[in-house]
């Protein structure tokens, strides 16, 4: 077997192993507040969200990547092939070794932030300090405070209209059959808007902002409509807060089904980027500024993200489904909600965000709505500390397996 060949299995083995993460850490965010608010089972939500997210990496992922992940290293450094190989290399088993442990201990990180760090790592000991951007980096830890802080906010405000239209009044089923329509069409202008920006796909179409907008009010108009008749067929006549919050339980099943197709589309990148660099190099011997993405690459880290939500993805799920704060269904659709409009908000704004730490502040927020005696704040700030360590654990992992694969390669 030659050494190309050797070196494309390795990185096969690499690639499928972060995908694997992905979908064991990242991914089961989407679907950790209806598992929690009891909307579905966990065994549903790991097929649910298998499936969406092999449809999102395959059909909404990018065909193209770059060829340093998020612009965290001058690009000057991978004029040379050999190099580019070796850092795609540790920067994948980097990235990939400090999820798996974080997802050991049930602690949901960025499997973003984990290759910019892994990254760094490479770039350090490939072109030394100066070749870091440190600028970008800057931002990364910025959103730290902004992505959590942003969508508690969100989910506090969305929870307590909530509370105050349809559950603390007399009728909160009646409430909630009257009001929930709007809430769906809220959430489909959100969704449509998100799917435009934010998914590779929806940027290819190229549509501007006030279109984006005027057609996502359209469709949320008319969703809203056939929500209501959907609604008084579907959901029983139970009374009181319970018919509520059964009315918001198939609401938030959508939302958390959006919340996976896109993590799919968004963070296969995550796994598949380095991947396709090393599958490129090996085949052509050079390397690029960008690199096409074969769609059996797409299919291959959806399929490990798949496999990494159906084997682990049950720990993060119990962490940020029942260990920060109890949640209802309607709890778990301002979580939703919340995380959803962050990630589109600091994305039209060029503010770089995670959708774990979105995620994380939407529990948080519908937490302290009830009060800071609802919240487990012990739990909250060993996540804090795992998304801190992220970036210089997998650097300095990074820096030792750089060491090693360049004597070895």
């Amino acid at each position: 077997m030659s050494p190309e060949s050797i070196v494309l299995i390795v990185g096969y083995i690499f690639g499928f192993y972060m995908a694997w993460n992905i979908g064991a850490n990242d991914v089961a965010n989407s679907m950790a507040s209806a598992v929690g608010a009891k909307a579905i089972t966990v065994r549903q939500a790991v097929f649910i969200a298998g499936i969406l997210n092999v449809v999102g990496a395959v059909f909404l992922g990018s065909h193209v990547t770059d060829t340093i992940r998020k612009g965290i290293v001058s690009t000057g450094v991978l004029n040379d092939p050999e190099l580019a190989l070796i850092g795609a290399l540790s920067a994948l088993l980097s990235a990939a070794l400090w999820v798996s442990f974080a997802t050991w201990k049930s602690l949901p990180v960025s499997t973003t932030h984990s290759i910019v760090g892994a990254m760094i790592g490479f770039g350090v000991m490939a072109g030394g300090w100066s070749v870091i951007q440190w600028g970008k980096l800057g931002a990364v830890v910025l959103s730290w405070v902004i992505s959590p802080l942003f969508s508690m906010i969100i989910a506090f405000v969305l929870f307590k209209i909530i509370v105050k239209l349809i559950l603390s009044g007399e009728t909160p089923f009646e409430s909630a059959m009257k009001f929930s329509p709007g809430f769906i069409g809220l959430t489909i202008f959100i969704v449509f808007l998100s799917f435009l920006f934010k998914t590779p796909l929806g940027k290819s179409f190229d549509v501007g902002a006030p279109a984006a907008v005027a057609l996502a009010l359209g469709l949320s108009i008319v969703f809203s409509w056939i929500a209501k008749k959907i609604v008084a067929a579907v959901v029983g006549r139970e009374k009181g807060a319970k018919g509520a919050e059964e009315i918001f339980r198939r609401i938030q099943i959508g939302t958390s089904c959006y919340v996976a197709l896109a993590q799919g589309a968004n963070d296969v990148a995550n796994a598949i980027g380095p991947l396709a660099v090393i599958y490129f190099i090996v085949k052509t011997g050079a390397v690029g500024a960008t690199v096409p993405v074969p769609i059996f690459l797409l299919l291959f880290g959806g399929v490990g993200i798949a496999c990494g939500i159906s084997m682990a993805g049950y720990r993060v799920m119990d962490t940020l489904g029942h260990k920060i704060t109890t949640l209802s269904n309607t709890r778990g659709f301002s979580v939703d909600f919340a995380a959803a409009t962050t990630v589109l908000v600091a994305s039209k704004l060029g503010l770089p965000v995670s959708t774990t730490h979105a995620a994380v502040g939407g529990v948080m927020g519908v937490g302290i709505a009830r009060g800071i005696e609802a919240v487990n704040f012990r739990i909250i700030l060993r996540i804090v500390l795992y998304w801190i360590l992220t970036v210089p654990a997998a650097a300095c992992t990074s820096m030792v397996l750089y060491a090693i694969l360049s004597r070895l390669l």
